[in-house]
């Protein structure tokens, strides 16, 4: 009898039915791949279900992960979930005091940790939190316990206990996972996904998914929402699944897997484009000429194209894309990306460069797709129509709503979020303003509580004008910012790798990243690449001034989300001295550095 999946669990047996195999999911730890086949991976999740049934865990029991990216991570997921207890990822960068909270207000009772580094970051927090917190470590860590134990335990009780009676009384209703969101202001909320919500997510992805994709590598964190749902879509879909060591070893990683899909987030395209144009303008002759000729021709990719158009496409692709396709292994099918806006014009160069990259939409508390591009439904500029079985529809204020399977169950512990996010119809307010385009196509313009007004009263979309502004090369990263104040500035990191290229052209001698955002050639550089920017927008939109930094924001210094948004709030205050000195110099119309 086929196994139907209605709950996450039902994955691994669907698998073993449908699809077993020596190289199910595999992991790069200390340059070495540790791989279990499908078989292996299953007898190790029973195993360690009955090792944590022995400590206490049962149904609605809370069991923390912090982890990077392995097979470990999805084998805890499965063993915890299949006996009714929830799960609950923590980002190995999570700072003390949100990891405080989330102990505290999840009531976690186990947490199982990576290595030496998380075990000594976690460890001091339970003691304060709650001392009878367990603790198991996957690497080998004196003085902690190993996960090895737990699955010891479970291997030691034989046929003693039966966890078929458990996996019986999970419903699709049940909670699957607490996710806590990271955000980019407040206390964090616990997101309530169930077993359906995400089980329904990946279902109906995987209609349109490509049927041919069998090598899938995975680099995005499994912490997030939108690479464990893309997870489960690959374990639905035949997917042998590969993790990155990290994203040092990403290159000899995708040259070992050659995957035929991955997920992303657009910064990481950006970064890919970026360094195959650097490389490009390094070309001289009929090669240079041939290169941008192919880039241009990429630029103008609709989905329908004339005759003429795909055959000058079949050269590009021949003399030049060819080489972008081997640098990503050369069997991608498809490319996944989510988490923030993708620029047009790098969709359409993906696309003509032969590898497709489909867009999609949505949040944690949505499961996490609402909307998605896919191969024969994509508009550039837009993240494309939603889901089946999920609703869009567009409040009077430009807000994105969604009615669906897909919207969570609520905010663990927080009724009144709850309600103030969830209407009485079902409408989850995503916050998020948007339009949609051909009566399907949904365009996100920007978040609601991004979007500022000047000293003027005009509505200024700072995403919009980054995403715009990121279409430089010497542009690494950006933020708009103009609340109350005569007109728009922008913080801007330059992309040094592009910088020292373009200064080496100029005959500028490069000194340090301090000394040349201070260079006058530099600035008049970004001037005009502000004002090439600038162009389409309305006047009291365009950035007028701008400051230089001499340091990349990240996630571990406090300005990126895990998945790479901005925190605005944080970034505000780092650089508040700043921006007071660029707005009180004003009227001397000189860009500010730090």
């Amino acid at each position: 009898m086929p196994v139907t999946v209605t709950r996450v669990f039902d994955l691994l047996k669907y698998n073993l039915d449908k699809f077993p195999k020596e190289e199910f999911i595999s992991g790069k730890i200390n340059g070495e791949w540790k791989k279990y086949s499908t078989q292996k991976f299953s007898d190790t999740v029973d195993q360690l279900s009955k090792g944590l049934i022995t400590i206490g865990i049962g149904k609605a029991s809370k069991v923390a992960v912090m982890s990077p990216n392995r097979p470990e991570w999805n084998i805890t997921d499965f063993a915890i979930t299949q006996i009714g207890a929830y799960q609950v990822p923590l980002y190995p960068t999570l700072a003390e005091l949100d990891i405080k909270f989330i102990l505290t207000n999840a009531e976690v009772s186990v947490i199982f940790l990576a290595d030496e580094a998380l075990y000594q970051k976690v460890k001091p927090v339970c003691e304060q939190v709650n001392p009878a917190i367990k603790l198991y470590t996957f690497n080998q860590v004196e003085g902690a316990a190993n996960w090895q134990e737990l699955i010891d335990a479970g291997v030691a009780t034989g046929d003693n206990i039966d966890l078929e009676p458990l996996r019986a009384a999970v419903t699709p209703d049940d909670i699957l996972t607490l996710i806590y969101t990271s955000g980019t202001t407040g206390t964090p909320k616990g997101v309530m996904l169930t077993h359906n919500n995400l089980v329904q997510n990946f279902k109906s992805l995987s209609t349109i998914f490509p049927e041919n994709v069998k090598t899938v590598l995975s680099f995005l964190p499994l912490s997030h929402i939108f690479e464990r749902m893309i997870t489960y879509l690959y374990l639905f879909t035949d997917g042998a699944l590969y993790y990155a060591e990290s994203m040092e070893t990403i290159v000899a990683d995708i040259q070992y897997v050659k995957p035929n899909a991955f997920s992303t987030v657009p910064r990481l395209l950006e970064k890919v484009y970026d360094k195959i144009m650097e490389k490009g303008k390094e070309l001289t002759g009929i090669k240079r000429k041939i290169f941008f000729w192919s880039v241009a021709l990429a630029e103008q990719y609709e989905q329908k194209n004339s005759w003429y158009y795909n055959l000058k496409l079949s050269i590009a692709r021949k003399l030049v894309f060819k080489k972008w396709q081997q640098a990503l292994g050369g069997e991608i099918i498809v490319i996944v990306s989510g988490g923030a806006a993708l620029n047009p014009r790098l969709a359409r160069i993906f696309w003509a460069a032969g590898m497709p990259v489909v867009e999609g939409y949505g949040l944690t508390e949505t499961s996490p797709v609402i909307t998605v591009n896919y191969f024969d439904n994509t508009m550039f500029g837009t993240v494309g129509p939603p889901i089946k079985g999920v609703e869009v529809k567009i409040a009077p204020d430009g807000e994105v709503l969604t009615r669906g399977h897909n919207v969570m169950k609520g905010y663990y512990q927080r009724e009144d979020p709850t309600a103030e996010t969830i209407d009485a119809e079902g409408w989850f307010h995503t916050g998020d303003i948007g339009e949609m385009l051909e009566g399907k196509f949904l365009k996100i313009t920007d978040r609601k509580k991004e979007i500022f007004k000047t000293a003027g009263g005009k509505y200024v979309a700072p995403q919009t004008l980054e995403n715009k502004y990121k279409e430089s090369t010497v542009i690494e990263q950006i933020m708009v910012l103009g609340e109350n104040r005569k007109f728009p500035m922008a913080l801007i990191v330059p992309n040094f790798t592009a910088l020292q290229a373009w200064a080496k052209f100029k005959g500028i001698p490069y000194t340090t990243n301090e000394e040349m955002i201070k260079d006058p050639h530099v600035l008049e550089k970004f001037e005009k690449e502000i004002e090439h920017g600038s162009i389409g927008f309305g006047k009291w939109e365009q950035v007028k001034r701008f400051a230089l930094l001499a340091n990349e924001w990240s996630i571990e210094g406090g300005e990126f989300t895990p998945k790479l948004s901005l925190k605005r709030k944080v970034i505000l205050g780092k650089f508040k001295d700043l921006i007071e000195k660029v707005y009180k110099d004003a009227e001397d119309y000189k860009p500010v550095q730090k």
